[in-house]
């Protein structure tokens, strides 16, 4: 028969593997795709600039000089704004930088995008969980604040 102690570190153990598999493996088909980033999937846990602004679950504005700056001071400060939220960086390039942001209580992964897109002179924007339906607003939530802090 087991005791209440070795019920207690199977129960430990068996969360801590959970919680280690929020993290969930990175999507394959990130980065630039044609003129943008990849479009948001049907469910209410991504937003993007790219996706249609009739779209109220999934739109959200580009990055612009709006935020206090030309589109290259814009993105040299992108770094920086991130950094602040603690938003690890993956990928940086002249034009797309991939992050990844992980939720403080679940450990959950976002996958954030920006496409520095010079025709329109706009950071594109894209955040989107790897798991589960929603995000309760939480890739929103995390956009909005970097458009704040970068302003």
């Amino acid at each position: 028969m087991k005791t209440k102690r070795q019920y207690a570190v199977i129960l430990s153990i068996s969360l801590a593997l959970s919680l280690a598999a929020c993290s969930g493996t990175p999507p394959t088909d990130l980065g630039i795709q044609g003129d943008g980033l990849k479009p948001c999937p049907d469910t209410p846990n991504c937003v993007s600039s790219l996706a249609p602004v009739k779209d109220d679950t999934h739109f959200i504005p580009a990055l612009s000089a709006d935020e206090g700056s030309d589109l290259e001071g814009l993105w040299s400060r992108l770094p920086d704004g991130l950094k602040r939220q603690e938003i690890r960086i993956v990928e940086v390039t002249d034009t797309y930088l991939r992050a990844e942001a992980m939720t403080q209580l679940m450990r959950f992964v976002d996958d954030l995008e920006f496409y520095k897109d010079r025709a329109k002179d706009v950071i594109q924007v894209r955040s989107a969980s790897r798991l589960g339906r929603s995000d309760f607003g939480k890739n929103r939530e995390r956009i909005e604040q970097l458009r704040a802090d970068l302003r």
